[in-house]
């Protein structure tokens, strides 16, 4: 089993502490545990910089040994990172960065409070979801307001093949269908077939309200996929409103890419 370490016990509460996250007072350590034994048999450091690793998604295959893990924020240059996880030959477990996401450079005017001192809009990396195949790696970037689609087929050298951008910070992405929502991308969920990608809008209440000060309106959105050669589309006909509600965790039924499924090998 492996662990994500990602906070204080009072961040979903409280919200962001800047004074905390610029100490690396956050979490940048993934954990191995032997749930047999009840044992912890590994720590992973990303680095004091690397400061909140989120969400963790395993390879669905159960003879692979690796998976991949975001990490929300880096206090180098805002910047948002994937990394992946794998068993080595002799046995032990490693960790790599293989995907950097950048800051966007903003006018301070059009930022948050939080955020007014940096200049720039943070990719905020707060989910990502592996489709069934373990072939593409979706993406959420709840700053920038962008869904990133990557083919990981070799998970050591992962690239990007294309994405799309709804909401953001700064950018305020208009849905086809819609206009311009607030928030961005957040949890996502793939359909079992690898051809249709769901995302909602917000992520703690605490955080929304630091991120996007003028309201969270929740929503959620769908995004049309190849499963074959990449690409991705925002579908014009489904952006579904909940008003004052905020829409978190996604869930299709029949099961899904995320914990509902189970690959296993022939």
């Amino acid at each position: 089993m492996v662990t994500s370490e990602w906070g204080t016990p009072n961040m979903i509460e409280g919200g962001l502490n800047p004074e905390i996250l610029m100490g690396s007072g956050y979490g940048h350590q993934m954990h191995v545990w032997d749930l047999r034994r009840r044992r912890h048999l590994q720590a992973l450091d990303l680095g004091e910089e690397y400061q909140i690793v989120l969400e963790l998604r395993p390879a669905h295959e159960p003879t692979k040994t690796y998976g991949f893990a975001c990490v929300v924020v880096c206090l180098k240059d805002l910047s948002a990172s994937i990394w992946l996880w794998y068993r080595e030959d002799n046995g032990a477990w490693a960790i790599r960065k293989v995907i950097d996401i950048p800051a966007e450079p903003a006018d301070p005017d059009q930022l948050p409070p939080i955020l007014k001192g940096f200049g720039a809009v943070p990719p905020l990396v707060t989910d990502l979801n592996l489709s069934l195949d373990d072939k593409f790696l979706y993406v959420s970037c709840w700053g920038t307001g962008e869904l990133r689609q990557y083919d990981v087929s070799d998970p050591f050298n992962p690239r990007h093949t294309r994405s799309v951008h709804l909401g953001g910070v700064v950018r305020k992405t208009s849905h086809p269908g819609s206009g311009p929502p607030n928030g961005g991308p957040q949890m996502v969920e793939v359909s079992r077939d690898g051809r249709r990608v769901y995302f909602s809008n917000s992520l703690y209440s605490n955080w929304d309200d630091q991120i996007y000060p003028e309201g969270i309106k929740g929503w959620v959105a769908k995004v049309n996929a190849n499963p074959d050669g990449g690409g991705l589309a925002v579908d014009p006909d489904f952006f579904m409103e909940f008003d004052e509600e905020r829409p978190h965790q996604i869930r299709l039924a029949g099961g899904d890419s995320s914990s509902d499924s189970f690959c296993y090998p022939s």
